[in-house]
């Protein structure tokens, strides 16, 4: 909330789905409603799952563009939304960048860089996407190629960047660090949660009439290795 806050684009419309928390969040976000200045809008509910939660949160949106900031995640900069709204043009319909990943006790070490300057369609079948925190896409295609499909756990954001790649939405890369990000979430807490992704990412594949197999899905966890030992080193 506080990376929200302190962007230098104001025309932000900030919208949390909580999923009915019992730890205190409802609090913090009750303390940052005046900060806002009436640009947030909240709700606190039983969901089912994270997708279906970001479905919520999609179909409350009134802008014009929409992006999905994850809980523990903040925008690496004070002008990332500035930044991407720039480059929207009339014939763009979604940006996309980079993110980078942080130790969870020290915001300061980060651990992987993800760029998705290497992202290209024909990627799809080996599991590549862009780095989906990064994505910011025009509302109107949620309505006119479909929500999340929540009947995934981890790959829905996968599923849906191949839907709109498919159905030939024109996504550009933008060369800036949009996101932080803590390890440790859904996709990446463990290897059954990666496991959980590639059968995922599969089943995504074969949905959409792509041809993809677990060795080519595969391929793209040597890149993340060595995305890891590069910034290590």
């Amino acid at each position: 909330m506080d990376s929200v806050l302190s962007q230098s684009y104001r025309h932000i419309e900030y919208i949390i789905v909580d999923g009915n928390s019992t730890d205190g969040s409802v609090e913090v976000i009750k303390s940052y409603e005046e900060r806002f200045e009436g640009r947030m809008r909240w709700i606190s509910e039983k969901d089912d799952g994270i997708y279906n939660a970001m479905n919520k949160g999609v179909r409350m949106a009134t802008g014009d563009i929409v992006g999905i900031l994850n809980s523990d995640d903040f925008l690496s900069s004070d002008t990332v939304i500035e930044q991407m709204v720039a480059q929207f043009g009339d014939d763009v319909d979604g940006i996309y960048g980079d993110v980078h990943f942080v130790h969870p006790d020290n915001l300061h070490k980060t651990v992987r860089y993800y760029s998705g300057s290497i992202f290209r369609p024909w990627l799809l079948r080996f599991g590549f996407l862009p780095p989906h925190p990064s994505l910011y896409v025009r509302r109107r295609l949620f309505e006119q190629y479909g929500y999340y499909d929540d009947s995934y756990q981890i790959s829905a954001d996968y599923e849906f960047i191949m839907r709109l790649c498919l159905n030939g939405a024109n996504l550009r890369y933008l060369h800036l660090d949009f996101v932080t990000m803590r390890i440790g979430g859904a996709s990446t807490r463990s290897w059954k949660a990666r496991l959980i992704g590639a059968k995922e990412n599969l089943k995504a594949c074969r949905q959409n009439g792509i041809r993809s197999n677990y060795f080519f899905i595969a391929f793209k966890y040597p890149i993340k290795i060595f995305e890891s030992i590069f910034i290590k080193n």
